[in-house]
């Protein structure tokens, strides 16, 4: 079965769960918690992918990290995995969790761009206007990007706005590429 597969199912199926039993708001954050130790320690990486440590030594590491951290009905579906042998898709499970999460309560995911570092006020400004353009919660991150000479660059959720003063020289460079001269 694919890799995407597996990790869908299984997010799915422990969402399903979590929201009939009212805890998604837990869920994210134990979501993020383990989807943060998979992305800071390689360690732990290679500790859930190796084939030379037994089932019950995987779910006493995985214990000792998370028990008392995340909830129980996490700790259980950890557990779960691993005895499914399904431990090295942890991490994609995880993230697509917080996808659901962020689809259920309609949350929409932003990310402006700029040359230049914005303002707190500004990109607050920008999230609420996204939130009234959208008609729901909107997480706005920002990056800076230097090649982008001005402007910005909005993508939300799947769609993307350019409006980068680097993507108006290239579309004035292809303008005047095809022009004719009389």
């Amino acid at each position: 079965m694919d890799q995407s597969k597996i990790n869908v199912r299984y997010a799915k199926a422990f969402f399903s769960l979590a929201h009939e039993k009212g805890l998604t708001t837990e869920l994210r954050k134990d979501a993020g918690l383990i989807t943060s130790v998979c992305e800071t320690s390689s360690d732990f990486i290679l500790l859930i992918e190796s084939p030379l440590i037994a089932t019950s030594g995987k779910i006493k590491v995985l214990k000792s990290i998370f028990d008392g951290k995340v909830n129980q009905f996490s700790m259980n579906f950890l557990v779960l995995i691993t005895e499914n042998k399904r431990e090295k898709y942890i991490p994609g499970i995880f993230r697509n969790l917080e996808d659901l999460y962020r689809k259920g309560e309609g949350i929409k995911t932003a990310l402006v761009s700029t040359a230049q570092p914005l303002e707190a006020a500004l990109v607050e400004q920008i999230r609420k206007s996204l939130e009234s353009e959208f008609g729901s919660k909107v997480e706005l991150s920002q990056t800076t990007n230097a090649d982008l000479i001005g402007g910005f660059v909005l993508r939300v959720d799947d769609t993307q706005y350019d409006a980068s003063v680097s993507t108006q020289l290239k579309k004035m460079k292809e303008k005047l590429l095809h022009t004719e001269l009389k």
